[in-house]
C-alpha cells in the first residue's frame, strides 16, 4: 500500500471513530493517525507474509495445481484462513 493510500485510509478511519457517539477521543489526532498507520502497516505485513507462505505451500504440492484455477483459489483461501487463525491463537 502506498504512503498516500495509508495516509488517506488512516484519516477516514480516525474520522469514522470520532463520529461514533459511543467513543470519546482523548488523544491528539496526529497521535491517532500515527497509530492507525502503524496498525495498518503491521496487518499488511502479516498478510503479505502469510500470502508468501501459502503460495510456497501450494507450489510444493506434487500434482502441480495451476494458480488461478478454481481448485487453486479454494485451496489458497482455505490455507490462508487456517494460517491466519494459527497466528491469532499463537
Amino acid at each position: 500500500m502506498s504512503e498516500d493510500k495509508a495516509n488517506h485510509l488512516s484519516h477516514v478511519i480516525v474520522q469514522a471513530v470520532k463520529q461514533c457517539p459511543a467513543v470519546k477521543v482523548v488523544s491528539e489526532e496526529a497521535k491517532l493517525l500515527k497509530e492507525v498507520k502503524r496498525v495498518l502497516a503491521a496487518e499488511l505485513a502479516q498478510e503479505e507474509e502469510v500470502d508468501r507462505k501459502v503460495r510456497a505451500r501450494l507450489a510444493s504440492y506434487s500434482r502441480g495445481i495451476v494458480e488461478g484455477s478454481s481448485e487453486w483459489d479454494v485451496l489458497y483461501r482455505k490455507t490462508f484462513e487456517e494460517e491466519m487463525r494459527r497466528r491469532v491463537k499463537g
